[in-house]
C-alpha cells in the first residue's frame, strides 16, 4: 500500500445519473486463458502484447483510485487470472488494503491453477473465489472447453477449500450440453458445501457457434427444478448477491442463484463497473462505451488527479441498463468484443 494512502482521503463517491453508487470493482489482469470454452471465445485466439497490458503497478493504482472512490469489493478476472505470472504479487499488494477502505477481495477462475495459488491466495485476504465449472462429466468438460482436464480444476476447487476459502459454483446454462445435468451438478455443489448460480449464455464475440444452440432461459431450467425440489426464494440485502436471484433448496439445504441478462435484467441495482487489462473502463458490460484509464496513468504529469477525472466522465456515461438480446439463427453478437477482454 503506498505511503499516504488512506479511506479518509475518500473523495467524492462514484455515483452515476441514475443514482446508483458503484461500490464493486471487476478488475481484469490478463484476456489470456488456458481454455476455450465455446460460449466464451474462439478456439483460435490471438491475444494482446504484453505491452498493452497494464503493469502490476498500474492495476495497483487504478484499484486504490477506486478505493478512495468508494469502492469496497475488488474481483479479479481475466482472461483466467491465475495464468499471469505476477499475480500472487499482485493479490499480496491489495490485500494491504483491506480494513483500509477495501472490505472484499476475490476473484473468478477455472480452478485448474488454483492449487498451486490457494494457499497465498487466503495469506493474501482473499475468503472467497467464484469457480467457472460448466459440468462434471469429464468428455462434456473437453467438448466444452475445446481442451481442458475437469480433474485440474475438480483438484483446485479442493484445495480452495482446504485451504479455507470459500467456493461458489457459477455454470452457463448450455441447452444441448449441460442442461440434463444441471440437478447432477447442484446435488454435488450443495454436498461440498458450495453456493452454486446459473448463468444465461451472454451474447458478446464471435465464437465459431451459434447462440441459439447453446441458448436456453434459466426460467425453463428453474422450471424443471421444481418439479423435482422445492425452492423457497431468499430475500437478500447481502450486496455480495450482486445480479444474482437467490432461492434455497430445501431438499438439499443449499444455495443457488440465477443470473439472467437476456429474460430479466438486474440493471436496476447495477454497483459494479469492470477495467480490462489494457485499462479501459465498461462501464456496462452490454454496452461499447469505455473511457481509457491507461492514458491517464501514462500520459498524465498528475495520474491522481487524471484518474479522477476519468471516472468522472466514466459514472456520466454510465448507461440506465443494457440491451442483450438473442433473437435469430446467425444473429451477430451484441458486441464483438469477447468476454474474456471485458473480464467476467
Amino acid at each position: 500500500m503506498p505511503d499516504g494512502f488512506s479511506p479518509s482521503t475518500t473523495t467524492q463517491p462514484l455515483i452515476d445519473r441514475f443514482g446508483r453508487q458503484v461500490s464493486y470493482l471487476r478488475l481484469s489482469v490478463t484476456d489470456r486463458c488456458d481454455l476455450r470454452c465455446s460460449y466464451c471465445m474462439a478456439e483460435h485466439m490471438t491475444f494482446l502484447p504484453k505491452k498493452d497490458l497494464l503493469s502490476l503497478e498500474e492495476l495497483e493504482t487504478v484499484a486504490a483510485a477506486f478505493i478512495r472512490r468508494g469502492v469496497r469489493k475488488i474481483r479479479i478476472t481475466g482472461g483466467e487470472p491465475l495464468v499471469r505470472k505476477d499475480i500472487g504479487e499482485l493479490f499480496d499488494r491489495l490485500g494491504a488494503y483491506m480494513d483500509h477502505g477495501l472490505e472484499e477481495l476475490t476473484l473468478t477462475t477455472n480452478a485448474t491453477l488454483l492449487s498451486a495459488h490457494a494457499e497465498r491466495l487466503y495469506k493474501a485476504g482473499v475468503r472467497r473465489v467464484n469457480v467457472s465449472l460448466d459440468t462434471l462429466d469429464p468428455a462434456m468438460f473437453r467438448e466444452i472447453t475445446r481442451r481442458g482436464d475437469l480433474q485440474k480444476s475438480l483438484d483446485g476447487i479442493a484445495a480452495a477449500k482446504a485451504a479455507g476459502l470459500k467456493v461458489k459454483i457459477n455454470t452457463v446454462g448450455l441447452k444441448h450440453q449441460n442442461a440434463d445435468e444441471i440437478p447432477e451438478m447442484i446435488e454435488w455443489a450443495h454436498a461440498e458445501g458450495f453456493d452454486m448460480t446459473l448463468i444465461e449464455v451472454m451474447p458478446l464475440g464471435l465464437t465459431g457457434e451459434d447462440r441459439v444452440d447453446q441458448y436456453i432461459p434459466l426460467f425453463e431450467i428453474r422450471d424443471r427444478l421444481e418439479k423435482r425440489w422445492t425452492l423457497k426464494d431468499e430475500k437478500t440485502g447481502d450486496a455480495q448477491a450482486g445480479p444474482s436471484r437467490y432461492v434455497r433448496v430445501e431438499e438439499t439445504g443449499g444455495r443457488l442463484g440465477f443470473i439472467t441478462p437476456l429474460t430479466n435484467n438486474f440493471c436496476a441495482g447495477c454497483n459494479r463497473v469492470r477495467v480490462t487489462c489494457t485499462g479501459r473502463i465498461y462501464m456496462c458490460l452490454g454496452q461499447d462505451d469505455h473511457v481509457d484509464l491507461r492514458a491517464a496513468l501514462r500520459e498524465s504529469e498528475d495520474p491522481q488527479a487524471a484518474l479522477d477525472g476519468a471516472l468522472d466522465r466514466a459514472l456520466f456515461a454510465k448507461p440506465e441498463r443494457h440491451e442483450f438480446a438473442i433473437r435469430e439463427r446467425g444473429d451477430a453478437p451484441a458486441l464483438p468484443r469477447h468476454m474474456s477482454v471485458t473480464g467476467g
